[in-house]
């Protein structure tokens, strides 16, 4: 399964992965809005938003991707490793579900 993660720490990046590693996910972690970010963002199996620690522009760009292409949306307020753990698992028993705000 492909994942975006969108927010979060830039020194929890390597944690961030191999968190998702560890689980057999594929990731990309954008923890600062690059350039061109809709197309960066692809077409995963889903996106996680850590809203606490992202701009409301990342939000936006990424919330728009997500609605046109029919990508789940798992937001959650904190950005530690173990909320990225219960998002996972609340998206590998939702996948290919409809986006939810949580």
């Amino acid at each position: 399964m492909s994942i975006v993660l969108v927010g979060g720490h830039d020194r929890m990046h390597s944690e961030y992965m191999g968190i998702c590693s560890k689980r057999g996910h594929r990731v990309k972690v954008y923890t600062q809005m690059p350039a061109k970010f809709g197309k960066a963002i692809g077409n995963p199996d889903g996106i996680v938003l850590f809203t606490s620690t992202v701009s409301h522009q990342m939000v936006h760009v990424a919330v728009k991707e997500a609605k046109r292409k029919k990508i789940p949306v798992f937001r959650c307020h904190t950005s530690s490793g173990t909320s990225l753990e219960v998002l996972l698992l609340e998206l590998e028993a939702t996948a290919g579900g409809v986006t939810t705000g949580k």
